[in-house]
């Protein structure tokens, strides 16, 4: 505000205005008004806004001014007035911060958090930051020069406004107190009816009222269309519990909630209340109660307060229903699932009573076709078939479940759960719209009483058993043995003893030489991963790989290879081996993962390895899957510089047919074939025409495997450029092979 009000500037027109000109303080104390305390070390200032308001009234009550010329003065108003609904603060009395330090004593020391504040400002660039405007709760701020009386009147009675707001919360904050009980109880019931009759008492509390209501849900009910059935009730409703509401006599009340829901609205009358809890998943409950007068205003609000949180409440409750379900039931055959499966074997095996004997999974043979064929929908009609049948003709006393998508699981006595019985189940056809399909069945079982653990075991135990029938033979069953499972954890301990291997750095890269076989000179080295255990115990490749390809380890695995095999090849080139090559395996997994070629880039970039001298090699079985995709990413790999290898090759012709289509740059002579080359005219034919088709192609060519040199003077007669194998050296450490390397330069 001006040192002085222009008058000229959109004055104010009140309606029906009656003019009160407020007094001094004390002549207003006892009064029901609106106090304003006016901070400004300008007299002027405070003239100008008490004539500029000094007729207004604000929800029919006026406003009354308490005047401070200082920050210290009003502190001390402050401290004697405890009703003061706005503040007219000047942030450049005395010191600059002198206004924002009163307002953070207002906040921080007094908390009065109730009050509003407007503060006003000589210039713009004195309006205080929009994080302290937050962080003190500041209701308004604008420069003097803005302070027209219209702006200053719309500014005061927004605040008064929000002033109100905020005291008839405070004045109610006994009712919130108990809604926040009332909703900490409620969430800590389980299930709808609980909580239903739960929020009937809960109302009655809060309105002081005796209970008498009750708790609805809208459903389809006996074919009508949004029924509403009664879930709760107290008082003279009492007897409506699981009832539908269109049953009392007086439809006034059935109509009323009707149009609640409808209008997604509550509806007071002078002596009821009908309720609607909003939320997607709590949209079709409502609850209706006797007041027995009108309600007051605070209570009205209370009560939408107390809806907003009962709603939270009745979606989580529909929502752990759902999930119940969800998790422990199969939404198509509504039979137990896995989960719940194995639930009720533990139950039997922790029970003192009479055990069922036998679990048995039974795996529908070739359903993934019958579903491509006649479609998912004839699909989910067969496996219903399949649940019914089961469940009334394999016997009374067992418990069928479907544990996946066609595989039912069934639990009870030898008597009914045996391979006869269970596999004479589909000698029939089962009958699904009129057309008989004839279905065949796999059976994997175990007898409960020669397991120990707990229902998961029985249950993996049951897998094991069936997927090694599924092996043998379909139309078959086989019971679970101990040393079925013996390899299986083998399996598993492998796995968990490979990662550890690998966090521990226990794993290590050896390199093999690659070799000219005209000058016997090396051209590059292979590099390969090896895993020696604590006792010195060296693990297979061909154990460990197919392991960690199947937990995912590879990804990990063949990065840290390929980051060794590049930081190695740039040490090599510095001793003075400056056209020398790694070559480095990339298993289906690795090569597949959709960050594989940002990968190769980053290693490339972090080790600065030169891309042309880095050869991977695939195997030729990668080489024949999805053609198109792997087109694509052959050229963007070429595109870096990296070299590509089939290694392997031989033992698919089929590939033979898009090899020109490939960005390849080398073919490697599987070892079968360099060691039938001595012996068989077939394997000197098959690794005559590999070193012919790449000489046609202009790729290169290495026979791996070269175990003497008579398989090496062959390779050389037919052509064959370079070789791999113990005739020229062994695999070894990165150490070794600068030892060996020093010895052929």
């Amino acid at each position: 505000m001006s040192k002085s009000v222009s008058h000229s500037e959109d004055d104010l027109v009140f309606l029906d205005e009656t003019v009160r000109v407020s007094g001094d303080n004390k002549s207003n104390a006892n009064k029901d008004v609106w106090q304003v305390l006016i901070v400004d070390d300008d007299a002027d200032v405070h003239s100008a806004t008490t004539f500029a308001l000094s007729s207004v009234e604000i929800q029919n009550k006026p406003l009354v001014f308490l005047h401070a010329y200082s920050a210290q003065q009003a502190r001390e108003i402050l401290s004697k007035e405890a009703h003061i609904a706005v503040i007219l603060l000047d942030l450049a009395m005395g010191q600059r911060d002198e206004g924002l330090q009163l307002v953070q004593y207002i906040r921080d020391v007094l908390h009065r958090a109730e009050v509003r504040i407007i503060l006003s400002a000589a210039e713009p660039d004195d309006v205080p930051a929009i994080d302290a405007i937050r962080q003190f709760d500041i209701n308004d701020c604008k420069t003097k020069s803005e302070l027209s009386r219209t702006k200053l009147y719309t500014a005061v009675t927004a605040a008064i406004r929000s002033y109100e707001q905020i005291c008839t919360i405070n004045s109610s904050s006994s009712g919130l107190d108990m809604i926040l009980r009332a909703s900490t109880e409620l969430m800590a019931l389980q299930t709808l009816e609980e909580f239903a009759t739960g929020v009937v008492v809960q109302i009655s509390r809060l309105l002081g009222v005796p209970p008498d209501g009750l708790f609805c849900v809208q459903e389809q009910l006996h074919n009508q269309e949004n029924a509403l059935f009664v879930v709760a009730a107290a008082g003279r409703f009492g007897d409506l519990i699981n009832h539908p509401l269109s049953s009392l006599e007086d439809l006034s009340i059935d109509r009323t909630l009707t149009r609640a829901l409808k209008e997604r609205r509550n509806i007071h009358g002078r002596e009821f209340s009908a309720l609607h809890f909003t939320g997607n998943a709590s949209s079709n409950f409502a609850a209706f109660f006797r007041t027995g007068r009108p309600l007051t205003e605070i209570e009205l609000r209370l009560l939408e307060v107390f809806c907003s949180n009962i709603s939270v409440g009745l979606s989580n409750i529909t929502l752990v229903t759902r999930l119940h379900n969800s998790a422990f039931y199969d939404s198509l055959t509504k039979l137990p699932n896995r989960t719940r499966l194995k639930e009720i074997i533990d139950d039997s095996l922790s029970s003192s009573k009479e055990l069922p004997s036998t679990l048995a999974l039974i795996d529908i043979d070739h359903f993934a076709e019958t579903n491509d064929t006649l479609g998912h929908q004839f699909g989910d009609l067969l496996l219903l078939s399949v649940a019914t049948r089961l469940q009334s003709r394999l016997g009374d006393r067992l418990i069928v479940s479907r544990v996946g998508g066609d595989t039912f699981g069934v639990l009870g006595d030898d008597s009914q759960v045996n391979p006869a019985a269970v596999l004479a189940q589909f000698e029939r056809p089962f009958s699904i719209d009129g057309q008989d399909v004839q279905l065949s069945a796999t059976v994997g079982l175990v007898r409960l009483s020669e397991h120990e653990g707990r229902g998961v075991e029985a249950l993996k135990n049951a897998h094991i058993a069936l997927k090694r029938a599924k092996l043998q033979q379909r139309t078959g069953h086989l019971y679970f043995s101990r040393n079925m499972g013996i390899d299986i954890r083998e399996r598993v301990n492998m796995m968990h003893a490979l990662r550890t291997a690998f966090e521990e750095r226990r794993l290590s890269v050896v390199y093999q030489p690659q070799i000219d076989m005209a000058t016997r000179q090396p051209v590059g080295a292979e590099a390969l991963l090896r895993w020696t255990t604590e006792d010195g115990t060296m693990i297979s490749p061909n154990r460990f790989i197919p392991i960690a390809e199947y937990s995912g380890l590879i990804i990990e695995l063949g990065e840290w290879v390929l980051r060794q095999a590049c930081q190695e090849l740039v040490r090599i080139q510095s001793l003075g081996f400056a056209d020398f090559m790694v070559s480095v395996n990339v298993s289906q997994v690795q090569f597949r993962h959709p960050h594989f070629l940002s990968m190769l880039r980053k290693a490339l970039h972090d080790t600065n390895a030169p891309a042309h001298c880095v050869e991977l090699e695939i195997t030729e079985s990668m080489a024949m899957e999805e053609p198109d995709a792997l087109i694509k990413l052959l050229d963007q790999i070429t595109a870096t510089g990296v070299s590509i290898a089939i290694d392997d090759f031989g033992t698919g012709f089929s590939s033979l047919s898009h090899l020109q289509k490939l960005s390849v740059d080398r073919l490697k002579i599987d070892r079968a074939f360099v060691t039938e080359i001595t012996d068989s005219s077939r394997g000197s034919s098959i690794a005559e025409m590999i070193i012919q088709l790449g000489r046609n192609l202009e790729l290169d060519v290495i026979a791996e495997g070269v175990e003497d040199e008579r398989q090496a003077a062959i390779l050389t007669e037919l052509g064959c450029p370079l070789g791999q194998g113990y005739l020229f050296a062994k695999p070894m450490s990165a150490e070794a092979l600068h030892g060996w390397l020093a010895t052929h330069k």
